[in-house]
């Protein structure tokens, strides 16, 4: 029985990146006696295995023939005589197929080691082809090594394009994608995560609402960028590193894709039509609740935040109640994140000014700091209650509003109201 260090720490310990999570390949065992020396199996496809005092992950080495479509359609040999090179072989890219023995000897088949330094993520043999969930995983590693300065292997790319165009990625299951994808999401440049998946041709396959976006028009006075595929990628790369606010960054403008062309670069309304697409998007990969009533609330009321200063209190308290600010306050706050994601989306105004954060946060503090209980002794209850309370917070909103003209006035300098 021999053990090695494999894949994802071996690739960051060579970039001298932080290592997070260890794993492992056992040489020349069976189940039997992993068992015997205390391992916990713990696969359910694969012979996987946890340490008794570590708890990491030991698997027995093996081979892995395709024998249908999509992730899970494969036959897997594990035996005590597959080889370390057999079990490398079978992985994604060389950086991954890397491994390392106890006393810290490289072992590296495939040049792995050659194109870390050459920051190429590569491909090991043709059969990455046999596993669409690989085309969402390299494009995730671009997302988290472009910075670094990696990018894809000619070859691969083709290989993936190929992979695309023989139907693969459609039987690709929605837990499967959602993993990929809601981790892709919180890389550093989620952008190239979608641009990668655009270039191959998988994101008319996966998520073709946002792809519908590239191509499509705004008016350059607000969106010098012009193009909406792009100005959404720019909004992605201003968003900070939260998948609800990426997430509902990259699904906010999916109306644009369904503007009637007579009307373009005008994208009237696009606020409502885009509903229906981000419902639809998120229950076709089962994106969390959560995470769908964010994206949904930033679809529908993104506008009514870069307007915040021109609303009245009753729309300012509308659109609090529509959002559950008041008791979601967590989610108000990503909801103000996205809205200056997309205000900061566009080229030349990454870094501008975006007041209504501020505003907003301030009208919703002071609308919850509205007692009811201090109504209620004063003799409302019932359907009343409701009223008087809804009456209070608005003229609370109405104090904050008040205030924001008047230092206006008093520095002449108001807030940004574009669309």
């Amino acid at each position: 029985m021999k053990i090695y260090l494999v894949g994802g720490a071996v690739r960051d310990k060579l970039l001298d990146r932080p290592i997070h999570e260890r794993d492992w390949v056992v040489v020349g065992a069976d189940e039997q006696q992993m068992r015997a020396r205390g391992f916990t199996p713990v696969g359910k496809d694969f012979p996987v295995f946890l340490h008794p005092e570590t708890a990491e992950e030991y698997a027995l080495a093996r081979t892995e023939r395709k024998s249908g479509h999509g992730y899970g359609g494969f036959t897997v040999h594990a035996a005590p005589d597959v080889s370390l090179e057999q079990d490398l072989l079978r992985r994604d890219l060389t950086i991954n197929a890397m491994a390392e023995t106890e006393s810290g000897e490289l072992i590296d088949p495939y040049g792995g080691r050659a194109d870390l330094d050459a920051r190429l993520l590569r491909h090991v043999s043709p059969a990455f082809a046999e596993d669409p969930l690989r085309i969402l995983r390299v494009a995730r590693f671009a997302a988290r090594y472009h910075h670094l300065g990696f990018s894809i292997a000619d070859d691969t790319m083709a290989l993936m394009q190929q992979m695309v165009e023989a139907g693969e990625v459609e039987h690709l299951v929605p837990e499967r994608v959602w993993k990929e994808v809601s981790r892709a999401l919180t890389e550093p440049d989620p952008d190239i995560f979608v641009r990668v998946l655009r270039q191959c041709g998988a994101l008319k396959v996966l998520l073709p609402e946002v792809d519908a976006l590239f191509g499509v028009p705004q008016p350059p006075k607000y969106h010098p960028e012009i193009d909406t595929g792009e100005h959404v990628l720019l909004a992605l790369r201003a968003a900070p590193p939260d998948l609800p606010v990426r997430f509902a960054t990259l699904l906010h403008d999916l109306g644009k894709g369904v503007t009637p062309e007579e009307i373009l670069p005008s994208h009237r309304g696009h606020e409502v039509a885009g509903l229906p697409l981000v419902r639809d998007l998120c229950r076709r990969w089962r994106a969390p609740k959560q995470l769908t009533a964010l994206a949904t609330g930033v679809c529908e009321y993104h506008l009514h935040c870069h307007k915040a200063f021109e609303l009245r209190p009753q729309t300012l308290m509308k659109v609090l109640r529509a959002l559950d600010a008041l008791r979601r306050p967590e989610r108000f706050e990503q909801f103000l994140l996205c809205c200056q994601a997309d205000a900061r989306g566009r080229t030349g105004l990454e870094n501008r000014d975006y007041p209504q954060v501020d505003y907003l946060r301030a009208v919703r503090t002071a609308a919850a700091a509205v007692s009811a209980d201090d109504l209620i002794a004063q003799g409302y209850e019932g359907a009343e209650l409701g009223k008087a309370l809804d009456r209070a917070r608005i003229q609370a909103i109405a104090g904050v509003k008040q205030r924001h003209i008047e230092i206006k006035d008093q520095n002449n300098d108001g807030g940004n109201g574009d669309a």
